[in-house]
C-alpha cells in the first residue's frame, strides 16, 4: 500500500486525524478538494465569530458612557462592512496558513483534488490511484436547501455562505430556521441594524437547548428588535415574501432578503461510496461507536456521519478513529459533548436538559443568576444564569446549561468534570478564584443542595 492511512477531507476532523496518525508513526495522506480547515474555518465557526466580535465591540463602544468614558457619540458608531470583510478574510487566511504549516511540519502528505473510491483500499484523486490500509472519510457537510419550501418569482435567497460575505445590509431580512445558525445570524444582522424576522417550525428557538435558557435568550433577542414566529410552517418564498402557516392562519411577510438556515446535510458527493457498498442512513455514513463503517478498514468522522455536527466533535472523533486503527479499542461518548452559541451573552451547554433528565430519574436542579456574580456586574453584563442538573441519588452531573458572559469558555470546566466522573460535591470543593464569572458555576452546584452563598 502507498500509505497506512488516507484521510479524505481536511476540516477539523480530517486534519486532526492526519496529524494524530503521523504522531503514531503512520504514513498518512490527506486529500482536500477545497481549502484546508473545512467549513468550520472557511465558512462557519471562525468567520461568524469574527463578525460577532465586531458587532459586540460596536455595541460596547455605544455603551461607553455607562463605564465613565466620555466623548463617544453613540449615534455616530457604525460598522464598515468592507473593512469587516477584510478583517474576516485576514483571520481566516492566517488560520488556514497555520493549518497548512502544521500539516507540513508534522510530515503529513497533502494532496489537493477530488477523491473517489475505486475499492475499499483505493481512492482515485484527479485520475491518480492511491492505496492505503485504512481510510478515514471526513468529507464534512453542505448547506441543506429544503425541497419542501419552493422558491418562486424574483427572490433574493441566500445561505450562510453568502451571509458571511455581507457588504450591503438589507433593511429587512427573513431567516428560516431558529437553530444555532439562524439565531447567530439573526443576532449579527439585528446588531448591524437590519430588521430581522425568524421563522422556526418548533415552538422553541434553539430546540436542543434547555427550555429555560432558550426562553431567556429569546427575550434578550426580542429586546434587540428581532421578531420570532415559532411554531411557523413556511410554505414557500414568493417574490421575497415568506408565506407561512402560523397560529392556524395563512400569513406572509415581505422582506428584502431571505436567509435559509435550516441546517446542513452530510456530504458524500463525488466519493462513489456506493461502489464499495458503504451503508448510509438518511444520507449520512453509518458508523458504530468506534467510528467504523460497515467496511472494517473504512471510518467516517465529523459531519459526514451525521451524529454530532460540531467541529470539536469531529476533531475528537478523528483521534479516536486513529487510535482504533492503531490497535486500541475506544468508543465515542456523545453524551458529554459541549455546545456553544455565540450571542450576547453567550450560551453553552453539555449533557441532558432538565426535561430530558426528568424523563428517567429523580434529579436535583441548582440555579445561580449572573446578577449575583461580582465579576459579571463589573463587566456590565448581569443577564443570564448557570443551571446544573444532578442525579438525586448518585450526585452524578447530568447536564449544565449556561447563559451569560464567558459561558463558552467556562463550559470546558464541566466537560472535564463530567469526563472525570466528578460529582457535584467535588465541583463545589474545587476552589474557584474570585472575582471570576466561573464562581457562578460553584454557586449553582451549591444551590442544588440549598447551600448557595451569594443568592437567596
Amino acid at each position: 500500500m502507498d500509505y497506512d492511512i488516507i484521510v479524505i477531507g481536511a476540516g477539523p476532523g480530517g486534519y486532526v486525524a492526519a496529524i494524530a496518525g503521523v504522531q503514531q508513526k503512520k504514513k498518512v495522506c490527506l486529500i482536500e478538494r477545497a481549502t484546508e480547515g473545512g467549513v468550520c474555518l472557511n465558512e462557519g465557526c471562525i468567520p461568524t465569530k469574527t463578525l460577532i466580535k465586531t458587532v459586540k465591540l460596536a455595541d460596547s463602544i455605544k455603551k461607553a458612557d455607562a463605564f465613565g468614558i466620555c466623548g463617544v457619540d453613540a449615534s455616530k458608531i457604525t460598522v464598515d462592512l468592507e473593512k469587516l470583510q477584510a478583517r474576516k478574510k485576514a483571520v481566516v487566511t492566517q488560520l488556514v496558513g497555520g493549518v497548512r504549516g502544521l500539516l507540513k511540519g508534522k510530515g503529513v502528505t497533502s494532496l489537493h483534488g477530488s477523491a473517489a473510491f475505486k475499492d475499499k483500499n483505493t481512492v482515485i484523486v484527479d485520475g491518480k490511484e492511491i492505496t492505503a490500509e485504512n481510510i478515514i472519510i471526513a468529507s464534512g457537510s453542505s448547506v441543506f436547501m429544503p425541497p419542501f419550501i419552493p422558491i418562486e418569482g424574483n427572490c433574493d435567497v441566500i445561505t450562510s455562505r453568502e451571509a458571511l460575505d455581507i457588504v450591503k445590509l438589507p433593511k429587512k431580512i427573513g431567516i428560516i430556521g431558529g437553530g444555532v445558525i439562524g439565531i447567530e445570524f439573526a443576532y449579527i444582522y439585528s446588531m448591524l441594524g437590519a430588521e430581522v424576522l425568524v421563522f422556526e417550525l418548533m415552538e422553541q428557538i434553539l430546540p436542543f437547548v434547555d427550555g429555560e435558557i432558550a426562553a431567556m435568550a429569546r427575550k434578550r433577542l426580542e429586546k434587540n428588535g428581532i421578531k420570532f414566529f415559532t411554531g411557523a410552517k413556511v410554505k414557500s418564498i414568493n417574490n421575497n415574501k415568506v408565506c407561512f402557516e402560523y397560529d392556524g392562519k395563512q400569513m406572509e411577510e415581505a422582506v428584502e432578503q431571505v436567509l435559509m438556515a435550516v441546517g446542513r446535510s452530510p456530504s458524500t458527493e463525488g466519493l462513489d461510496v456506493q461502489k464499495i457498498g458503504l451503508e448510509l442512513e438518511k444520507g449520512a455514513i453509518k458508523v458504530d461507536g468506534s467510528l467504523r463503517t460497515n467496511i472494517p478498514n473504512v471510518y467516517a468522522i465529523g459531519d459526514v456521519n451525521g451524529v454530532s455536527m460540531l467541529a470539536h466533535t469531529a476533531s475528537h472523533e478523528g483521534i479516536i478513529a486513529v487510535n482504533n486503527i492503531c490497535g486500541h479499542s475506544e468508543t465515542m461518548d456523545y453524551s458529554r459533548v459541549p455546545s456553544c452559541i455565540y450571542l450576547e451573552p453567550e450560551i453553552a451547554c453539555i449533557g441532558l436538559t432538565e426535561a430530558q433528565a426528568r424523563e428517567s430519574r429523580e434529579i436535583r436542579v441548582g440555579k445561580f443568576p449572573m446578577m449575583g456574580n461580582g465579576k459579571a456586574l463589573v463587566e456590565g453584563e448581569v443577564e443570564g444564569m448557570v443551571k446544573v442538573i444532578l442525579d438525586a441519588a448518585t450526585d452524578e452531573i447530568l447536564g449544565v446549561h449556561m447563559y451569560g458572559i464567558h459561558a463558552t469558555d467556562m463550559i470546558g470546566e464541566i466537560s472535564v468534570a463530567m469526563t472525570a466522573e466528578a460529582t457535584g460535591e467535588e465541583v463545589i470543593n474545587a476552589i474557584h478564584p474570585h472575582p471570576t464569572v466561573s464562581e457562578s458555576i460553584m454557586e449553582a452546584f451549591m444551590a442544588a443542595f440549598g447551600k448557595a452563598i451569594h443568592w437567596k
